[in-house]
């Protein structure tokens, strides 16, 4: 993982889940990290556990949904470190149901999460990437990404949007050295099913992610080996799910 040492890495939504062990990874392997969340007693105590174990770490308080907080997260790690490398849009949001639930809020924070956060989290970074011609923005999406199960169209609709996103941006920064890479995990054993509000799509999705789920730490791994690709080689896009995990 020589390709790690010493690059300057955003990462989003480390308040838990692949966001944490991606960032205790990374840091593990010479990275410095900047944390990136809404709850700041975790990113507390998250940044003294990597520094605790040799690594470097510095956090701000950050919520995706602002563009404001991800200009200033942005300005704050160049300020600390003097450039940034990688850009890990990670944090999302997942209250799934179907549709006739009429969960409106939740799908307008989702479309604010997981497409805006995004967006804004690349137009924090890219004019400085753009700059130095070089630099790497990896997009958390999901298997959702790629097919629509039931009870999930809203959140897979968002992930879809991800992927589209990510693939707009290799197509326009290519020439400028900027790689672009796409992480799609499958059934995983996170946080992010105890935002799910109807409670029988909640019980449904718990009773799958028990039986066939992954922990945190394999997503961790797959964006690891996407950072320590040499620079002229951008994995674009790695889905990584359960070896029994039929569905999507």
């Amino acid at each position: 993982m020589e390709n790690i040492q010493g690059k300057v890495i955003i990462i989003t939504g480390t308040s838990s889940g692949m966001g944490r062990s991606t960032a205790k990874l990374l840091a593990e392997h010479g990275a410095k990290v900047v944390l990136a969340a809404r709850r700041e007693d975790r990113l507390v105590l998250l940044k003294e556990e990597i520094e605790n174990s040799g690594g470097t770490a510095i956090y701000k308080v950050t919520d995706v949904t602002s563009h404001k907080q991800l200009q200033e997260l942005a300005e704050f790690t160049l300020n600390t470190f003097g450039t940034i490398d990688v850009l890990i849009n990670n944090a999302g949001y997942m209250p799934v149901s179907p549709l006739h639930a009429q969960k409106v809020n939740e799908w307008d924070q989702m479309i604010d999460i997981n497409i805006k956060g995004v967006l804004y989290g690349i137009s924090a970074v890219l004019p400085y990437m753009r700059k130095n011609k070089k630099g790497q923005i990896i997009n958390v999406a999901s298997a959702l990404a790629h097919v629509v199960v039931e009870n999930a169209a809203v959140y897979a609709g968002t992930k879809f949007a991800v992927k589209a996103i990510t693939e707009g941006l290799r197509q326009e920064e290519f020439e400028n050295n900027i790689r672009t890479t796409l992480i799609s995990p499958g059934a995983v054993q996170t946080e992010i099913t105890n935002g799910i509000t109807h409670e029988e799509t909640k019980n449904s999705v718990k009773e799958m992610v028990s039986q066939v789920w992954l922990q945190p730490e394999s997503i961790a791994k797959a964006i690891a080996y996407s950072i320590n690709e040499p620079e002229e080689v951008s994995t674009n896009e790695i889905i990584v799910r359960p070896t029994i995990q039929k569905a999507f």
